[in-house]
């Protein structure tokens, strides 16, 4: 464990709110409660954030509106907002949930919005094609009702639409991406292998690190329709990896949480039914299912 953990440090860029981020996704908003920012600073502080970039992370992501604190006594606790609960609850889907193959969908803007970058269509892996007209995956998320849209199938063949992907959609960034995910985890699946123990404590480190990396990836794919990828598409090999290491790293993980993780009064508990739900999904796509 002494070599894995500062070789991925190395290896992952780490900031401050980033972490936070994934904190609070990972650990606390399946628990549906707040944190004791103690157990904030203790755990980004054994993935080397000092206190002091912490405490002024935190301070920016309340700014921001992600996160609400309150007082308790002499502690300080932070919960997500409603508003980032949302954001959250949207990003969980695409890195626990198995992933429908989508179709596609065009969106068209009235000649109000047809001037401006759409966040939202962007964040969903749309690109503009014309100044009215984008194009993007149709996944399980409903349209946008306030914008003109239209579900549509394909009958070009298969490398026209290789073609049309690669003319608009940058997915070699994306690829490197997963490619350094696997190589950078690769050494913690070979660990195991032989049989490597960790401590309770490690064990959600690594967790933490291995859902920081991917997210960084996962959520920057548009997850395009399977039929366009290619062929040794790297997502799938990354996927099936986050899932077998989360299923592995867990049970001493949340064993951690439960018994250091404090929220009021109480500990955070061990497990939830969301928690458990999350490895439930993970199995199938682990397994192919």
């Amino acid at each position: 464990m002494e070599a894995l953990l500062p070789h991925l440090v190395d290896a992952i860029p780490l900031r401050a709110g980033s972490v936070i981020v994934t904190l609070y996704g990972d650990v606390v908003e399946p628990r549906g409660g707040q944190l004791w920012m103690g157990s904030i600073i203790e755990t980004c502080g054994a993935l080397g954030l000092s206190e002091t970039l912490v405490r002024t992370a935190v301070s920016r992501l309340v700014a921001a509106g992600q996160l609400a604190g309150e007082r308790q006594g002499r502690r300080s606790f932070y919960r997500l907002t409603e508003a980032a609960r949302r954001e959250f609850l949207a990003a969980a889907r695409t890195l626990f949930e198995p992933q429908p193959d989508a179709g596609w969908r065009f969106v068209w803007l009235g000649a109000e919005e047809a001037g401006e970058t759409s966040p939202a269509l962007d964040r969903d892996g749309f690109v503009r094609l014309a100044p009215h007209w984008w194009l993007g995956p149709a996944r399980d998320r409903p349209a946008d009702p306030a914008h003109v849209t239209f579900e549509a199938g394909t009958t070009a063949p298969l490398p026209m639409l290789q073609r049309l992907v690669a003319t608009h959609w940058d997915l070699a960034a994306v690829a490197a991406g997963y490619d350094a995910v696997l190589a950078a985890f690769a050494g913690v699946t070979d660990a195991l292998d032989a049989g490597l123990r960790l401590a309770d404590a490690e064990a959600l480190q690594l967790r933490l690190l291995l859902v920081h990396a991917y997210r960084q990836v996962a959520l920057r794919d548009p997850r395009l329709p399977a039929g366009t990828l290619p062929e040794t598409w790297s997502g799938h090999r990354a996927r099936r990896l986050f899932a077998d290491l989360y299923l592995r790293l867990s049970p001493a993980a949340d064993r951690h949480v439960g018994r250091h993780f404090l929220s009021g009064s109480d500990a955070l508990p061990a497990e939830t039914p969301d928690t458990l739900g999350r490895l439930a999904s993970l199995a199938r796509i682990r397994d192919g299912a």
